[in-house]
């Protein structure tokens, strides 16, 4: 981070972990602090596959960038909850594919946003842009938004490993509620996210006395997120089962789906 960035200096707080740099360290990435490290550490003494979970989450972005650029032909993505840029991102996907493709990135981490403006660049056929937001003010995401894509045409809304990071307090189902109300029918929404399972519960607490917050959730709540969408097959299931591309893998405690709005 430069001097140049005075205002984003002041908001990196690196006492605190933050669930991309956590996730950062966890795919073998530099982009950490000890804070994260800790966390992290502490996490995996009691759930060493978490990693695992890291990784099918990117496997899964992958897979489904690949659905929605491809046999859904979608051409605008809003990727809420951004992360550390890492090898494939979801302007990459889509662009390998359609390089026509828009793509707005939103993450509230100072440290993520100074990244992304280095290297979250476009394919010249397409555009990409970042929004320095909270996924917990939808209002303000939608309105930015629109700078960039076009509402009247279909979205991909992506949200690898977010909802866990709001609270229950904070009504998730409000936030859904109000970004799908503002996309037109055509529109996707991809979740991925950990269940509650006794070895999640037990690492989130670990997790929250390191000062990181997460919440679980079951199956079926995740699968409510989608109330009033259309899940594309196999619906709501373990990650890596989500189209896999080689030999069925095994099931792990983390799920996802993609759902197209009517």
């Amino acid at each position: 981070m430069t001097s140049s960035d005075p205002d984003l200096q002041s908001r990196l707080n690196i006492d605190q972990p933050h669930s991309a740099r956590i996730w950062n360290y966890l795919l073998g990435g530099k982009d950490n602090f000890a804070a994260d490290r800790n966390a992290a550490d502490a996490v995996l003494g009691q759930l060493p596959e978490i990693r695992e979970f890291a990784l099918a989450g990117r496997g899964f972005l992958a897979r489904a960038i690949g659905y929605l650029a491809g046999e859904a032909g979608i051409r605008q993505f809003l990727d809420l909850g951004t992360g550390l840029p890492t090898a494939d991102n979801t302007h990459e996907l889509a662009q390998r594919i359609a390089p026509e493709s828009k793509i707005v990135y939103v993450d509230n981490d100072p440290l993520v946003l100074v990244h992304a403006r280095a290297l979250l660049t476009s394919d010249p056929a397409g555009e990409t842009s970042y929004i320095d937001a909270d996924v917990r003010d939808p209002e303000k995401i939608l309105h930015a938004a629109a700078d960039l894509l076009d509402f009247t045409k279909p979205i991909a809304v992506v949200m690898i490993g977010i909802l866990g990071h709001i609270a229950d307090s904070d009504n998730p189902a409000r936030i859904l509620r109000t970004i799908v109300d503002a996309l037109p029918s055509g529109s996707y929404l991809a979740i991925n996210d950990s269940i509650t399972t006794p070895a999640n519960d037990s690492a989130v607490e670990t997790a929250q006395q390191e000062g990181a917050n997460y919440h679980l959730r079951t199956v079926e709540q995740i699968t409510e997120f989608f109330a009033g969408l259309d899940l594309v097959e196999p619906g709501v299931v373990s990650t890596p089962l989500w189209r896999p591309t080689g030999e069925t893998p095994e099931p792990i405690a983390v799920y996802c789906g993609v759902a197209r709005k009517p």
